[in-house]
């Protein structure tokens, strides 16, 4: 690894067998092109990219203990999102929004599918558990597909429980419309990784296939990380850089070992230590037995995958649509989807709450560990646009408005956070994702059900 007076490339990684690792952004990395002739003419620092990402959650939520008493400003925090106390001025709760093809509309229950399915695309999911499935274009894909070019990978599928796109998984709709949010056209959902060592080597994974499996297996064998066979170009690298670069690549590097020694750690876990978590869902080699664990490891993922602009777009799905995972680290043994068919029963309400607010302080892991990294003037949270939510209002109406929706991030200053923002009812979702998508640079006529762009993001 060299630098060429004094500038390394955007894209310029450490390369060993079988290993390519991302660099962050130093002050020695300078964008090329167009981008930096501009800048440089005009005696000005290229911004940073933009990226977006979306994470969904099943069931709804109990919407009492999520949505603010007041609007705008210094609003209090209500129970479920009291974890986001110390970032309360990093996001936005948007309420009012629907997805009127998340309804029935003649096609009788099936409420869990389509809300998934729906979720990115705002379009309406053909009734079918066979192989003529049809749902829409989801807005991940659109940016993906028109941004996509610009890095390594166009974008970022991830989910904590393994789904299938086959077979009847909820009232006559296929299984891939529970399993998926990620489609790149109307029959092609995006299968999501779950496994967070999968997603790990394809991050650092360099050179030919068959280099690239054997520095996995020498690795494995020698109880090498990743970083052992880049430490020549990395010494070579800290060598050229000032001393700022220098702490930055060591943080970074120190954080992607931290990284891959829990992994590490998951895969050493033996069947004993799961419990009667391996009874209700089999973990495979390299998921942590702990939920908590396993979503905060596939967080980290999106983290260096923004960090080292490998990818500027990304999904999560915290759970399948219709999820009846229980969670006994929090105390509720009791299935989630069961559950969200209360019925009024103040004891399962007390439950879902619990688990909304634990989902949230995993949203929190998230927007922390991207609020913790400097990037340019700012923070890598502040060029980021995450939209976290729910395709279901309340679990046990089954609606689809009134979605609990939350935004974070700036998007590279289009959106002014710290806000509960009410929109009129049965306004589309779709129009916030066309707003998300024209703060990306991808300018559409519309998506899905949208009638145009969402107002009022940002203040002035």
């Amino acid at each position: 690894m060299t630098l060429h007076n004094g500038i390394l490339s955007r894209r310029s990684i450490l390369r060993g067998l079988g290993v390519s690792v991302c660099l962050p952004m130093l002050d020695a990395i300078q964008c090329s092109g167009r981008a930096m002739a501009a800048s440089t003419a005009a005696g000005t620092a290229v911004a940073p990219p933009k990226r977006m990402a979306f994470l969904f959650v099943p069931n709804g939520v109990h919407l009492p203990d999520w949505t603010p008493k007041s609007e705008g400003y210094g609003f209090e925090l209500p129970y479920i999102l009291q974890p986001l106390e110390a970032l309360r001025d990093d996001f936005c709760v948007l309420t009012g929004l629907a997805h009127d093809k998340g309804r029935a509309n003649g096609d009788g229950p099936g409420d869990h599918a389509r809300s998934a399915s729906v979720f990115l695309t705002g379009a309406q999911p053909r009734k079918t558990d066979g192989a003529n499935i049809r749902s829409g274009i989801s807005v991940d894909q659109v940016a993906a597909q028109a941004i996509g070019s610009q890095t390594r990978f166009a974008s970022l599928e991830l989910g904590i429980e393994r789904g299938q796109n086959a077979g009847n998984c909820d009232s006559g709709y296929s299984c891939a419309y529970s399993s998926n949010i990620s489609w790149g056209g109307e029959a092609t959902p995006l299968g999501k990784e779950v496994n967070p060592r999968s997603v790990f080597e394809r991050l650092f994974a360099g050179g030919t296939p068959t280099q690239v499996d054997e520095s996995q297996q020498r690795r494995m064998y020698l109880r090498k990380s990743v970083l052992d066979f880049v430490a020549e170009d990395a010494r070579r690298l800290q060598h050229a850089l000032g001393h700022n670069d220098r702490r930055k690549l060591d943080e970074y590097l120190t954080g992607v070992r931290q990284i891959e020694q829990r992994i590490e750690r998951a895969e050493q876990a033996t069947a004993a230590d799961l419990g009667d978590v391996e009874v209700d869902y089999p973990v495979p080699s390299g998921i942590p037995a702990e939920y908590r664990d396993h979503v905060r490891l596939m967080c980290d993922m999106i983290v260096l995958a923004f960090q080292t602009d490998s990818t500027r777009v990304a999904t999560m799905m915290l759970a399948n649509a219709g999820s009846n995972r229980p969670y006994r680290e929090i105390g509720v043994p009791d299935g989630h989807h069961d559950l969200s068919h209360h019925g009024g029963d103040a004891a399962k309400h007390a439950k879902i709450r619990k688990i909304n607010h634990f989902h949230i302080e995993q949203l929190a892991y998230l927007l922390m560990r991207l609020k913790s990294i400097p990037e340019g003037e700012g923070t890598l949270l502040d060029h980021t646009m995450l939209c976290y939510g729910s395709g279901l209002g309340d679990g046990d109406r089954h609606n689809h408005d009134n979605l609990p929706v939350l935004l974070a991030g700036r998007g590279g200053g289009a959106i002014d956070p710290g806000r509960h923002i009410r929109y009129p009812d049965e306004t589309p979702m779709c129009n916030l994702f066309v707003s998300m998508l024209e703060s990306m640079g991808v300018p559409v006529d519309s998506h899905g059900d949208s009638t145009g762009s969402l107002r009022g993001l940002k203040v002035s």
